[in-house]
């Protein structure tokens, strides 16, 4: 699989990098490749955590979508309630290609609760049909987390490092990338960098990573100005904009030395409240866990002063250094390793990138991702109600305030630690391994039982 650091941070819709944007761009892959057969009908059987959760994930929204042509980065999040309920009540879709096939969701979007396929627990078998029944096309997809998908034959090769070939400095371990930095004298920022203008402009690359820090802001104003109770069922309130009422209002007289946390709750909820109501927000690198980098960067520009001259762009091609580690090294799916895979990695990336924006030494920055993560390992994913609320909303502020003290704990150092970032981030791996699958997005263990029995 090519990965480009930007990949984890990619523009799309709420509530699940996995269980929405993912399965929409497996769909939307599959729908395109029946152009020109004699497609009568299409089915989709979901499996393990998209089986679970995927209702409150809104899974079957993104599938529908995506047999019909969307993509999660361009799909018009005005537009979707009537695109669903023309499908539904016409129980017909039209795919890509522009021809209206039969399409009744009961029987052509099957949940195989319980069921897991041997690869991975967010699978998705299509098949598409012909009038007589006869199978034309079968393809089975992985959402592999942060809206990464990976077809059943791409499997085995999805690892593989073919597609970073061309990087100037190529890492699968933080040992490696740090050893680049010190041959080189590059900072982290500065040699991802490098790699990415291989085969893009520099210009374009930080075009890009100037779009990413729009959509982030934009998704924090449209969360701070949203009101009333966030779909779903649980009725829960949306916070950020009554506590930025609070916050103008006391704004800049309040004395509370901690006053600059309720800025970085403000806009972790913002966002979470933005991606629990299906709105457009930046994967990163999941939407269960998108509110972390956005507020820990909102802090860093309103709080601190970095001595970098870009210092937005340095933050996110560390982030995204970070990323690509666990991506490789261990997993960024909740159904996977549990929400030390989300909110952990976000938390992890975030600590680098803010040391990075400090002004941090590369051992400071892998200092503090380090411990941004060390204090997530074995943090579960157990939704209340299969829905990307409770836990999650809030529990994207708390990671980002780890985020911020990590940085800070490191800087106090000169970056020497014992436990390195490639050791927890093994030791994350095999905590997810070790982890009992109800505790893996599923909606069977922790929160999401013991809120209802109660």
């Amino acid at each position: 699989m090519s990965f480009s650091i930007l990949d984890f941070f990619t523009i799309g819709i709420g509530p699940s990098s996995s269980h929405t944007v993912g399965p929409m761009r497996a769909a939307a892959r599959f729908a395109r490749s029946l152009d020109g057969k004699p497609v009568e009908r299409v089915r989709c059987d979901l499996f393990g955590s998209l089986a679970a959760t995927g209702k409150g994930h809104g899974t079957h929204h993104a599938i529908l979508l995506g047999l019909s042509g969307a993509e999660p980065e361009s799909v018009e999040l005005d537009l979707i309630p009537e695109k669903l309920e023309a499908i539904r009540s016409g129980q017909k879709l039209t795919l890509p290609d522009g021809r209206d096939i039969k399409f009744v969701e009961k029987e052509d979007l099957i949940y195989h609760r319980g069921q897991t396929l041997p690869r991975h627990s967010n699978a998705m078998h299509f098949t598409a049909r012909d009038e007589e029944d006869n199978i034309l096309s079968e393809k089975i997809f992985y959402s592999t987390g942060g809206g990464f998908i990976v077809s059943d034959e791409d499997w085995d090769s999805s690892g593989k490092n073919s597609g970073e070939s061309g990087w100037l400095y190529h890492f699968d371990t933080a040992a490696e990338l740090l050893e680049h930095c010190k041959e080189t004298g590059l900072s982290i920022a500065d040699l991802v960098l490098a790699n990415e203008t291989v085969n893009c402009s520099e210009a374009r690359v930080r075009a890009r990573l100037d779009a990413i820090w729009l959509a982030m802001q934009e998704c924090v104003e449209r969360g701070c100005r949203a009101t009333g109770v966030l779909p779903g069922g649980l009725h829960v309130k949306r916070r950020a904009g009554p506590l930025l009422a609070s916050l103008e209002k006391d704004y800049p007289s309040n004395s509370d030395a901690f006053s600059q946390l309720d800025w970085v709750n403000l806009y972790a909820l913002a966002v979470n409240e933005e991606n629990a109501a299906g709105g457009r927000v930046v994967t990163a690198p999941t939407n269960g866990a998108a509110g972390i980098i956005p507020a820990v960067l909102h802090y860093a520009n309103r709080f601190t002063t970095s001595p970098h001259k870009d210092p937005v762009h340095r933050f996110l091609l560390t982030a995204g250094a970070i990323a690509l580690l666990y991506k490789k090294g261990a997993s960024l799916s909740g159904a996977d390793v549990g929400c030390q895979g989300e909110v952990g990695v976000a938390c992890s990336m975030a600590a680098g990138g803010l040391a990075d924006w400090l002004g941090g030494t590369v051992k400071q920055i892998e200092c503090a991702a380090e411990i941004g993560m060390e204090h997530n390992l074995g943090l579960t994913c157990d939704p209340v109600g299969g829905l990307v609320q409770i836990p999650c909303i809030e529990r994207n502020a708390m990671g980002a305030v780890k985020a911020i003290n990590a940085a800070r704990l490191a800087l106090s150092g000169d970056g020497s630690h014992i436990v390195s970032l490639d050791k927890v981030i093994k030791t994350m791996r095999d905590t997810g391994r070790d982890m009992m699958a109800k505790y893996k997005e599923t909606s069977r263990g922790g929160l999401a039982v013991n809120v209802v029995e109660c």
